[in-house]
C-alpha cells in the first residue's frame, strides 16, 4: 500500500479504527473521517503519526454533500490523489417488531445508509477516473442475508447498499475502478456492547470458528479490497462471519 491514500470513513473507533491502523502499517496514508468524535480521531491519528505513517483527521456527516465535498477536498489538498474509499460510517436505526414501527422510523435508516454511500461515491468517483484507478469497499452486514428480529431496518438498508456496490462496480470497472461489499458478521464492537454476554457466548458455538469477530478481523478482509491483491475483484460480496452462514 506504499504511495496508496484511503479515506476511511467512521474511521475513529471499532471496524474503522482497525482499519486504518492496518492499512497504515501496510504504508498507505490514511484520512480519518468522523462526525462527532474529535478526540477519537485525533488520538488515532497521533497514534499513526507517531509510529511514522501518515493520517489526518477529517470531521464530516458523510450525508451531507457539502461536507463530503469538503472531505475529499481535504483529502487531496493533504496527499495529491485518492486511491481507496472505504464506507464505513455507522447510520443508527430504530430496533422494533415491524409492526411496531413507522414508514418514517423505517425509511429513515434507508436514506440516511443509501444517501452516505450515494454521496461518497459521487465525490470520490471523478478523482478515481481521472487516475484510472480506484478500490471502493461498502460494509454491510450479513443481516441483509440471514434476517434477525428487530433488525428489518437495518438489515434492508444493508441489502439495497450491497446492490448499489454491485452497480457502481458495473458502471465503473471500465475506468479500473472496483467496488465490493464486505458483511460481517457479529462483531465485538462498542456497538454491539448492548448484546447480553450469553447471546454473544451462544454465538460464538454457534460460529465453525468458534468465537465473533473482532474489529481486526473484519479490517483485514477490507484491507486485501483496497489492495491491489484484489485487483481482479469486483461486484462481490463477502461474508465475514467465522462460517456461521454456511
Amino acid at each position: 500500500m506504499n504511495g496508496k491514500v484511503v479515506l476511511v470513513t467512521g474511521g475513529g473507533r471499532g471496524i474503522g479504527a482497525e482499519t486504518a491502523r492496518i492499512l497504515a502499517a501496510r504504508g498507505a496514508a490514511v484520512v480519518i473521517n468522523y462526525v462527532s468524535n474529535s478526540e477519537a480521531a485525533n488520538s488515532l491519528v497521533h497514534e499513526l503519526t507517531k509510529q511514522g505513517s501518515q493520517a489526518l483527521a477529517v470531521q464530516a456527516d458523510v450525508r451531507d454533500e457539502a461536507q463530503v465535498k469538503h472531505l475529499v477536498n481535504a483529502t487531496v489538498k493533504a496527499f495529491g490523489h485518492i486511491d481507496a474509499l472505504v464506507s464505513n460510517a455507522a447510520m443508527s436505526f430504530v430496533r422494533k417488531p415491524f409492526l411496531e414501527m413507522n414508514w418514517f422510523e423505517f425509511s429513515q435508516k434507508l436514506n440516511d445508509e443509501l444517501k452516505a454511500a450515494f454521496v461518497l461515491s459521487q465525490a470520490v468517483l471523478p478523482h478515481m477516473i481521472q487516475n484510472h484507478y480506484g478500490r471502493i469497499v461498502y460494509v454491510s452486514t450479513e443481516l441483509a442475508n440471514h434476517p434477525q428480529v428487530p433488525f428489518i431496518a437495518h438489515g434492508t438498508a444493508k441489502a439495497g447498499l450491497s446492490t448499489f456496490g454491485r452497480y457502481i462496480a458495473k458502471e465503473f470497472g471500465p475506468h479500473g475502478i472496483t467496488a465490493n461489499v464486505v458483511s460481517p458478521g457479529l462483531v465485538d464492537t462498542e456497538r454491539t456492547r448492548f448484546q447480553p454476554e450469553e447471546f454473544k457466548k451462544r454465538m460464538a458455538n454457534m460460529t465453525p470458528l468458534g468465537r465473533i469477530a473482532t474489529p481486526e478481523d473484519i479490517a483485514r478482509v477490507i484491507a486485501f479490497y483496497t489492495s491491489d491483491d484484489s485487483q481482479f475483484v469486483t461486484g462481490f460480496n463477502v461474508s465475514v462471519d467465522g462460517g456461521l452462514s454456511i
